[in-house]
């Protein structure tokens, strides 16, 4: 900018003395220049100067384009696209999928795979991908990434339509690097589309410090956590680089996280919930909870459907998981019918604050 003025400065000066040039005549115009640049100027210096002035005006023109189209190139940086941040994290209800700060689009909708292993796993993930699910979930701790690679090997869907998230655990974060490479051998899928760190723990800033280097090195997409609330992100995001793409969080009715989700939403990141459902041990008590029910019966849904409808409204990817293919099946039906505003109230007032596991 020092520069661009120090231009205009200089074509101004030009354009001033031409014009008092021909207002009192060549030699006091080249007294009045000499006594600029504390020089003698002959007529024929001023001549050249007003042959060149032109050529400092296209050259100030110049700038103000150069400096125009970085302002503009700025701007479509903040309105997002490939590898830059983006606060627009509004769902595509029509391609069901969301666009990541990363770059990168992700499907709205999935399924999870906690506690499923072996050949169980991969005929869960096998249907899910059957009935058009492109989400997959899965972690370390799960200890089924091998089932979960398998299944997405032999599925007969392109690779790169197919979006897989694992995650670090806490005991790993000592040694990243390798256990990046571990889920990389175990999934042998190419690449991670995410990974995330499962929740906070010593050394969790230098494993995700490690995971920027692996997302440099084109091993890793996109990069996340899991179980981060507001102090926790506070705390976190100031000592890391690349802003996380997604924090996954317990969210159901009975746990709604209505302040967290929210400043979430603020710094540019998609929240996904898991136990959307409520959990192992605590679904069959939600599923029948009779406000969600008495809605489900109004659009002629399942309980489980309106719940997955209910995040989705609220900006909430949802990855509910299932060995039933019927299951499976019926938790993608969920873009055919929406949810009044009065049915989001009433849902959002069974909010108990209620969490279903420790992190």
């Amino acid at each position: 900018m020092k520069r661009l003025y120090k231009l205009i400065s200089v074509c101004l000066l030009i354009v001033t003395l031409s014009a008092c040039g021909k207002q009192a005549g060549t030699d006091s115009s080249a007294d009045k220049v000499s006594e600029q640049y504390g020089q003698a100027e002959s007529v024929e210096t001023k001549e050249q100067a007003e042959q060149e002035q032109p050529t400092v005006l296209e050259t100030v023109q110049t700038e103000v384009q150069a400096e125009n189209d970085l302002t503009d190139g700025q701007e479509q940086q903040t309105q997002g696209g490939d590898n830059t941040v983006t606060e627009d994290i509004s769902f595509n209800f029509e391609t069901k999928t969301v666009l990541l700060n990363s770059g990168y689009e992700m499907p709205i909708y999935g399924i999870g795979t906690y506690s499923l292993t072996g050949d169980t796993c991969v005929e869960s993930v096998t249907a899910a991908l059957n009935s058009g699910v492109r989400l997959i979930d899965t972690a370390y701790m799960y200890h089924n990434e091998e089932s979960v690679g398998k299944a997405v090997r032999n599925s007969g869907v392109p690779r790169e339509e197919i979006f897989v998230i694992t995650k670090l655990y806490p005991n790993q974060f000592d040694h990243a690097e390798a256990a990046i490479e571990e889920a990389l051998a175990k999934l042998d899928i190419g690449y991670v589309d995410m990974m995330l760190l499962h929740h906070p723990g010593a050394g969790d800033v230098e494993a995700y410090l490690t995971m920027e280097k692996a997302a440099a090195d084109g091993k890793i997409r996109s990069l996340g956590l899991s179980n981060w609330y507001v102090e926790e992100l506070e705390e976190f995001l100031p000592q890391i680089n690349i802003t996380p793409a997604l924090v996954q969080n317990e969210i159901h009715p009975y746990y709604q996280e209505n302040d967290v989700i929210p400043y979430i939403h603020s710094l540019g990141i998609v929240v996904q919930g898991w136990y959307p459902l409520g959990g192992r041990g605590y679904t069959a008590e939600l599923l029948g909870n009779e406000v969600i029910s008495e809605i489900a019966a109004a659009h002629g849904k399942s309980s489980a459907q309106v719940i997955l409808r209910w995040n989705l409204q609220k900006g909430v990817v949802v990855i509910p998981g299932s060995s039933n293919p019927d299951h499976i099946q019926e938790n993608t039906e969920l873009f055919d019918f929406e949810l009044t505003e009065e049915e989001m109230e009433r849902i959002g007032a069974l909010d108990r604050g209620e969490k279903h596991d420790w992190y």
